[in-house]
């Protein structure tokens, strides 16, 4: 069956939870027992499962009731019904409620072969299904489909969609990390030529030797090496888009070139006579400032109008503390899918200090500390302990590296003890050995307000 698949048995019947263990566990398995609903409820808590067969009938919490915490809380999880014979009305109802199946006793080995192998299979056409859908979305991302629910991200979705119909060229302004080529996609996923290709080039990565090439393609014998014309990326993109990520590194002659390209709408291979017609929509991107950059006569103003008919600015991180939450949960979800790993939760102490922290590597910064904490956790539920090096901001914004005075090393401090104490002064007090008073003037004196800990 590949990896060893985690199962529970819940039955309130030892010899039931045994005997059915123990035949499930020749199956290549990892099987845990459970002889009450609470009990298996805690099991849950700790280890992803991905089939528990529960009995109906167990004193305290039932089979029905474990059956609908099961589904509203760990989705994911397949359940299987055990039933007497005679009480298949029983396995009935609980299908209507959302089990996957229902097993009779006694059981059948057979039987019971066949519907483990049946789950499993499906349990992983589900997955994959899952995983294909989280890949489309990841190359095809749709506005709706870039997690956001932040006022700057809300009013971005609304300019994307604004601007989507139109082949006007855009620049999309954010510090590394922030996701800029996402939205290029988005924009591309929501115009006229989705049906076209996304062609992105990553214009610092490129050496200045090479890229004319890459861009433009080059004729047969047009320099050495050159034994069979290739296609330029600008060829690829015909009809679709043509995404310049870190534009500003591109060098004053390509720039030349490509502005001339947006004007006429003709361009030549290198090494070719014949002109090609250029249909495509240029989107650009990059983290520096080229108002510095022609100022300083490294970037060429008529080029930057032509990139930047419209503009788009994707906030940092640190300005849109909401979207930290939903961006969290999304990266468990995804690395523990990726990594199999038992982890599908951040607790809510863990969470304030992802929110608290300055994130100067953003979105792409948060993915590496979800993935590491993640890879290393040995609980189901990701804790504080996972995330205890990243420093909050102090103060205000910070440029990431946590506070570097005194007086910034207070309020991070103090903030800290308030958000673990649950905002309670008189806790958070003794917590910091001063008394009520003297905690109410440094709450006054550094601005701190319990609506800043999330």
């Amino acid at each position: 069956m590949g990896r060893r698949h985690r199962l529970m048995v819940v039955d309130d019947e030892l010899i039931v939870r045994e005997s059915l263990a123990a035949w499930l566990e020749k199956e290549a398995a990892v099987v845990d027992k459970a002889e009450s609903g609470a009990h298996a409820l805690a099991l849950l808590e700790q280890h992803f499962y991905d089939i528990l067969f529960v009995d109906i009938k167990m004193p305290g919490m039932d089979g029905f009731a474990l059956l609908e915490k099961v589904k509203e809380n760990f989705p994911t999880t397949l359940v299987v019904i055990i039933t007497a014979y005679g009480t298949v009305e029983h396995a009935v109802q609980a299908m209507r409620l959302g089990a996957n199946d229902f097993l009779v006793k006694p059981f059948d080995p057979d039987g019971l072969g066949l519907m483990l192998a049946k789950l499993l299979e499906h349990k992983r056409l589900l997955e994959e299904a899952q995983y294909l859908r989280s890949e489309v979305n990841r190359c095809w991302a749709a506005p709706d489909e870039i997690i956001g629910v932040s006022a700057p991200m809300v009013e971005l979705f609304r300019t994307i969609q604004e601007v989507s119909a139109s082949d006007s060229s855009i620049l999309i302004l954010g510090e590394t990390g922030t996701g800029k080529e996402l939205i290029a996609r988005a924009i591309h996923a929501s115009s006229k030529r989705i049906g076209g290709p996304f062609v992105p080039i990553n214009c610092g990565a490129i050496p200045e030797s090479l890229i004319e090439s890459e861009i433009f393609g080059f004729e047969k014998g047009s320099f050495t090496g050159a034994i069979r014309p290739k296609k330029g990326l600008i060829e690829v993109a015909e009809g679709g888009t043509l995404f310049l990520d870190e534009v500003g590194e591109i060098s004053p002659k390509m720039q030349v070139d490509l502005l001339r390209i947006l004007q006429d709408r003709v361009f030549y291979r290198v090494g070719g006579v014949d002109p090609i017609r250029a249909d495509f929509r240029l989107i650009s991107a990059t983290h520096r400032d080229l108002n510095q950059a022609i100022v300083q006569g490294n970037f060429r103003q008529d080029f930057f109008y032509r990139i930047n008919v419209i503009t788009l600015r994707i906030p940092p991180l640190r300005e849109r503390r909401d979207d930290i939450p939903p961006l969290a949960e999304h990266f468990v979800r995804r690395f523990a899918r990726e990594t199999n790993r038992d982890v599908d939760a951040i607790d809510h102490r863990a969470m304030q200090i992802l929110v608290g922290y300055d994130w100067p590597g953003n979105i792409r910064e948060l993915e590496n500390v979800v993935e590491r904490a993640v890879v290393t956790a040995r609980k189901r539920v990701l804790t504080a302990e996972a995330f205890d090096y990243l420093q909050p901001a102090a103060g205000g914004v910070t440029d990431g590296r946590g506070p570097r005075s005194l007086h910034e090393a207070e309020i991070a401090h103090i903030r800290r003890v308030l958000d673990e104490e649950g905002w309670n002064i008189s806790h958070a007090a003794k917590v910091l050995e001063v008394d009520r008073t003297t905690l109410h003037k440094k709450l006054r004196k550094y601005d701190l307000h319990p609506s800043e800990k999330l």
